[in-house]
C-alpha cells in the first residue's frame, strides 16, 4: 500500500505558488470576458437637460452596465444597442421625496403609474408613517424585487404608538421620549434618511415641540434630515413653519417642510407672507427646503378638517368646513362604511341623506370617516411657492393613490407649469426633480447626468408631455414619457413597463 506524503515547508510554498499561477492564468480570460460583456448602449440626437439647472445641450450619452459610462460626441461601437432620441430630452430620473407606495410596491411592482411620470426613486414614510422595523421592509422589498430605487424615512407617529401604545392623545413623558428616541437611532442605523413628522394627525398632534426636537437630534446624529406635515396646513399655518423652522435650529438638522401649501380661506394668497419667513430663517443659517405637488386639491381623512377634533361640535364642524370653501370642495374617495357615498362630494352626500352638510360629516365621522380629496388652495400660491429656488417638485402620492397626483404631478410640472404657463424653464423643472431632492436625501450618485453616475435616466418629448390623470380617474398614465431607465435597465418604453426589476434598496449610511 502506497502513502501518500503531505508536502510541508519550501516544498509546500512552491506548489502553492506552482497553482496561484495557474489560477491567475486561467481565471484572468473569464474575468474579462465578463467585463467584455457588459451591456452597452448610446443614447444619442436628444437635448441633455442635466439636472444641474444649467441650459440644455446636444450630446451623446453612453450606459455600460448600471452606470453613466460617458457623455459627449460618441461613436457606437460594433453590436452597441443605439437609442434614437432626436427631437427628446433626456433627463435624470426624477426623485420623489414624499411618496406614499409602501404597500403599493409589494402588490404592483412594476410601479407603473410612477415610472410612467419618470420617477425612479421614491422615499416613502412620510408624514410621520413609516414601514416598521426598516430592515425587514428592505429586506422584503428587495427579495420580492421592484422596478424603482427606494428609500425609507423613521415615522415619528410609528415610533410613538409603538411607545405608548393607544395612549397617544396627550404629552409623552421624558422616559417615553427616550424610548422613541432609541427607535429613531435604529430606525437611522437600518439606512433611514431621516425623521418623518405629521403632526396635523391624530398620533402625532399632541407631541410637544421638545418631543419632536428631542427625536430630530438623533437623526441630525446620523446626517439625516427632519420632513414634516406641518401641525396645521390651515389658519395656524404660519405658526406651523415657525415650529418647523424652530426644530431645524434646536436640533441642528435640515428641514423638509413637505407639501408646503396654505390651504383654507382666512390664509389664501399668503404664500409670500410664508415665503419670506423661510428666506428669513435660510439667510440666519437654518437650512429649510420644500416641496410642493401642482394640484390644488390635499388628500386626507376626513377629520383633519377640524384641527380642534371636536367632531361632534356643530359650530366646530361648520366652521371647518367653511375654511375649506364648503362642502362642495370635499369629495370622498374612500368611505368603509358607506360605499355609495365614494365619488361623492359631502354636499352631494347631504342631499342624498336629506341632512345638512354638518351633519353628514358627523354621520361619517362617527361610522369610522373617510378618505378625502379638499379642493382649498389656490393657484396664485401654488404658483408663488414652486418659484422658489428651494421647492422642489414631490408628489405626496404613490401607487394606487385616489389623486391625480399619484400618477400625474411630475408630467404636470413639465407640461402645463413649464412649457405651457411658463412659470419657469424646463431647466429649472428638471432641477426641482432630480439634483435637488437628490441633494437633500444625500444621493451622491443620481440626480444629474455625469460621468461614473447611476443610469437612472428618462426620455420625454417636451412638446408632449403632459399629465392625464383626474380626480375621477386619478390613476390614468400620463403622455410623452417614451423611455426611463434604472440601473442602466429599461423599466418603462412606449406606453409600457418592461418586467424588469433592477430597483435598489437605498440606505443612508
Amino acid at each position: 500500500m502506497s502513502h501518500r506524503v503531505k508536502p510541508t515547508g519550501p516544498r509546500l510554498a512552491s506548489i502553492l505558488f506552482v497553482i496561484a499561477a495557474f489560477l491567475a492564468v486561467a481565471v484572468r480570460p473569464s474575468f474579462q470576458a465578463a467585463g467584455a460583456q457588459t451591456k452597452s448602449s448610446v443614447i444619442v440626437g436628444a437635448t441633455i437637460i442635466d439636472g444641474s439647472g444649467r441650459p440644455g445641450f446636444r450630446a451623446s450619452v453612453r450606459i455600460q452596465g448600471d452606470r453613466i459610462a460617458a457623455i459627449g460626441r460618441l461613436k457606437p461601437k460594433p453590436g452597441e444597442e443605439v437609442i434614437d432620441a432626436s427631437g427628446m430630452v433626456l433627463a435624470p430620473g426624477f426623485i420623489d421625496i414624499h411618496n406614499h407606495s409602501t404597500a403599493g410596491l409589494l402588490s404592483a411592482p412594476s410601479a407603473a403609474t410612477q415610472v410612467s411620470q419618470g420617477i425612479t426613486t421614491l422615499a416613502v414614510g412620510a408624514d410621520g408613517e413609516s414601514p416598521w422595523p426598516l430592515a425587514d421592509f428592505f429586506r422584503n422589498l428587495a427579495k420580492r424585487q421592484v422596478a424603482i430605487n427606494v428609500l425609507a424615512f423613521v415615522g415619528h407617529a410609528t415610533v410613538r404608538e409603538r411607545v405608548m401604545g393607544k395612549d397617544w392623545n396627550r404629552a409623552a413623558s421624558q422616559t417615553e421620549i427616550a424610548e422613541m428616541a432609541k427607535l429613531v437611532e435604529q430606525g437611522m442605523n437600518q439606512g433611514a434618511a431621516g425623521l418623518s413628522t405629521g403632526l396635523e394627525y391624530d398620533v402625532g398632534l399632541k407631541s410637544t415641540t421638545e418631543e419632536v426636537i428631542d427625536l430630530a437630534r438623533v437623526a441630525a446624529k446620523h446626517g439625516g434630515i427632519y420632513m414634516s406635515h406641518v401641525r396645521d396646513e390651515a389658519d395656524q399655518v404660519m405658526i406651523a413653519f415657525e415650529e418647523a423652522i424652530r426644530i431645524g435650529r434646536e436640533a441642528r438638522i435640515p428641514v423638509q417642510i413637505s407639501h408646503i401649501k396654505v390651504g383654507t380661506v382666512s390664509v389664501w394668497g399668503q404664500a409670500g407672507k410664508a415665503v419670506a419667513m423661510i428666506d428669513a430663517a435660510r439667510g440666519s443659517g437654518v437650512d429649510v427646503t420644500a416641496d410642493c405637488y401642482p394640484y390644488d386639491a390635499w388628500h386626507s381623512t376626513i377629520t383633519v378638517l377640524i384641527p380642534s377634533r371636536r367632531h361632534d361640535d356643530p359650530v366646530a364642524v361648520k366652521r371647518g368646513l367653511d375654511d375649506v370653501g364648503g362642502a362642495a370642495n370635499i369629495l370622498i374617495t374612500d368611505c368603509a362604511a358607506h360605499r355609495d357615498f365614494e365619488g361623492k362630494t359631502l354636499q352631494e352626500v347631504a342631499k342624498q341623506k336629506g341632512i345638512t352638510d354638518v351633519e353628514a360629516y358627523m354621520l361619517i365621522v362617527r361610522d369610522k370617516g373617510a378618505g378625502i380629496v379638499c379642493r382649498s388652495m389656490i393657484e396664485a400660491d401654488i404658483k408663488t411657492f414652486y418659484q422658489q429656488p428651494w421647492v422642489m417638485v414631490a408628489s405626496d402620492g404613490g401607487i394606487g393613490a385616489h389623486h391625480p397626483r399619484g400618477a400625474g404631478t411630475f408630467p404636470k410640472v413639465l407640461g402645463r407649469f413649464a412649457r405651457e404657463q411658463h412659470w419657469f424653464s424646463i431647466e429649472e423643472a428638471v432641477r426641482k426633480m432630480t439634483s435637488m431632492p437628490a441633494a437633500r436625501l444625500g444621493l451622491k450618485d443620481r440626480g444629474l447626468i455625469r460621468a461614473g453616475m447611476k443610469a437612472d435616466l428618462v426620455i420625454f418629448d417636451p412638446k408632449r408631455i403632459i399629465d392625464r390623470s383626474t380626480f375621477k380617474e386619478p390613476e390614468l398614465i400620463s403622455e410623452g414619457v417614451s423611455r426611463v431607465f434604472v440601473n442602466g435597465e429599461v423599466v418603462w418604453i412606449n406606453g409600457k413597463t418592461t418586467g424588469r426589476f433592477p430597483g435598489a434598496m437605498i440606505r443612508r449610511m
